[in-house]
């Protein structure tokens, strides 16, 4: 049984100066890494910069600290941005972000406290892979304004994906080339910069270890953070035309501050469904990341325990002016790959932050526009999975290439709440059509009913008695086809063989039951052979079994057959 019990306090344990110098270090690389990260999701989520910065001290220090994973990182992700963007754009929107926020922490420590962390892997991989590909293009297609530099009728305000792709060709007669020309150099860096740095790793693998310290140093640096240190410098020094952070924001460098909006039934109620989206997301994300990161440690989370965290830090960041958190795999496995490998360093990386805040958050006023939207468009491709989406189309079943596309375009042309609703309906319609299929219920062919010899059972079955051979699933979907079984008063015993039958439910228990009642009607000996556990235990439970008799249950078909064989003879 997995224990409830944040692994901080079971690394501690066994924890030495020396893990501590290395956790120290990875926090400070991490936050270098979630500082321009953490201010673009804000923005792209239709927040203040500084409200990424908070989630990410906030809700990183409480998951890092009550987590089930020695080392997630949990902050402000891609995946809310479009969800957030949406609920609070609208009026009263931060009010409703922030009841939506704190009813999806709720959400998510009940999950932990009932063990749910192993459900989430019900959830078809179709879906989250079609939603992930549906949030990348809604975050790609919210940053071509500030990628062209274009400039939109005073007053308007876009939530849909559909109206933002139509508001950039209304409006591409405002194409502004320098916002373009910084946007489109930060994202050559985005793409280059690691490409560069990993390679001059490789060739210097083996030179001197001054060498490769410097090496590491420079490939340890984000190249999101050169990427705004160059955006900075082209406008501020070259003059250029181009829309900062501080054109449109307002920046605070205080520090979180405890807020409590009023408490409203009626807005209440009409953010459920997106508290239930955002509980989910941050549960698929966290354990996702969780996964992820065992494989890197080799370590083993605590899937309840971390869900538990994740409901705690939301409360905490929504309680702090922040928003919506979950495990970040990006951040996650740039802590790894820097040394840190307990919990500490996702705290230091939240303390890290906060320093920043607090000492340089003013100058983040600079940062271009272009530059937030260069950063993001790279993280709307690495998120998109189009390798995967590439390989399900050519190698799945139909029935999952239609679950991805639904779910990816509802995702693109609604929203995330009516993608994973539909998706899941269809999944589990489309789930059940396939366990129809391969679920039958086949009578024996016999010398006397059919003369083509491939279809002759090699038993040899009693005279009088007909065999019914069950396989497959038995539910409420296939439940019509145990009406097939013939019960005529030729024959004077009916075997079941239903050793395929791993399940059966309620409503197939009632046309069974039928079949027993018709057979009792008309004096014919119902037999089942080589029931299986849990056939067996709901027969027993609505009382079947007594009906039918335990001595009319058999372990094998062999010994249906004897009895059915004795009863033919008296």
């Amino acid at each position: 049984m997995e224990k409830l019990k944040p692994k901080l306090f079971s690394v501690m344990k066994t924890y030495t100066k020396e893990q501590f110098i290395k956790d120290v270090i990875s926090g400070i690389v991490v936050a270098i890494v979630a500082l321009p990260l953490s201010i673009a999701l804000a923005i792209a989520s239709g927040v203040g910069p500084e409200q990424g910065i908070y989630t990410a001290i906030i809700a990183g220090f409480l998951i890092s600290f009550f987590g089930g994973s020695r080392v997630q990182i949990a902050g402000p992700t891609a995946a809310f941005a479009t969800i957030v963007a949406g609920i609070a754009l609208q009026e009263n929107g931060m009010s409703k972000l922030f009841w939506a926020t704190i009813i999806a922490g709720a959400l998510l420590i009940l999950m932990g406290l009932l063990k749910f962390g192993s459900l989430i892997k019900f959830i078809p991989y179709t879906i989250t892979t079609g939603f992930t590909a549906g949030i990348a293009v809604t975050i790609a297609v919210g940053q071509l304004k500030d990628f062209f530099g274009l400039t939109y009728p005073e007053g308007l305000v876009l939530i849909e994906t559909v109206e933002k792709a139509e508001a950039v060709v209304h409006n591409i007669g405002t194409f502004n080339w320098q916002a373009f020309l910084v946007g489109m150099i930060c994202l050559a860096i985005l793409i280059v910069w690691p490409m560069v740095w990993n390679k001059i790793a490789k060739v210097t693998d083996k030179s001197n270890k001054a060498v490769k310290v410097i090496v590491k140093v420079f490939v340890s640096i984000p190249g999101s953070l050169i990427a705004v240190v160059v955006g900075v410098l082209m406008v501020k020094l070259g003059g250029m035309n181009v829309k900062t952070i501080g054109d449109l924001y307002t920046i605070s460098n205080s520090l979180p501050k405890f807020v409590m909006p009023t408490f409203d039934l009626g807005l209440i109620k009409g953010i459920i469904p997106d508290a239930f989206t955002i509980a989910i997301l941050a549960a698929i994300e966290s354990l996702l990341s969780c996964v992820v990161a065992d494989s890197m440690v080799n370590s083993k989370h605590r899937s309840n325990m971390e869900l538990v965290a994740q409901g705690i830090g939301n409360i905490g960041s929504s309680l702090f002016g922040g928003i919506p958190a979950t495990g970040a795999i990006a951040r996650t496995a740039a802590n790894v790959k820097s040394g840190g490998r307990t919990p500490i360093a996702g705290m230091v990386h939240a303390i890290v932050l906060l320093l920043i805040l607090v000492v340089l958050m003013p100058y983040a006023s600079w940062i271009p526009m272009p530059t937030i939207a260069a950063i993001l468009l790279q993280v709307a491709y690495n998120m998109s999975g189009w390798r995967e989406i590439v390989t399900l189309l050519k190698s799945a079943p139909k029935s999952d290439i239609l679950v991805l596309l639904v779910t990816f375009f509802l995702t693109v042309i609604f929203d995330l709440v009516v993608a994973i609703e539909v998706g899941m309906v269809l999944a589990a319609i489309l789930f059940m059509k396939r366990m129809s299929d391969v679920t039958d219920v086949q009578s024996w062919k016999y010398i006397d009913d059919e003369n083509d010899a491939d279809h002759i059972d090699l038993k040899e079955v009693p005279k009088n008695t007909r065999v019914y051979e069950l396989s497959g699933p038995l539910f409420f979907g296939v439940a019509d086809k145990i009406m097939n079984i013939s019960v005529d008063n030729a024959h004077n015993c009916l075997v079941l063989r239903m050793r395929s039958v791993n399940a059966i439910d309620a409503t197939a228990m009632r046309n069974l039951d039928k079949i027993r009642h018709a057979c009792r009607k008309k004096g014919i000996t119902l037999i089942l052979s080589h029931v299986n556990e849990q056939p067996m235990n709901v027969m027993k439970k609505s009382g079947f079994y007594d009906k039918v008799g335990a001595e009319n249950f058999c372990a094998h078909i062999d010994d249906a057959l004897k009895r059915a064989e004795s009863l033919a003879s008296k």
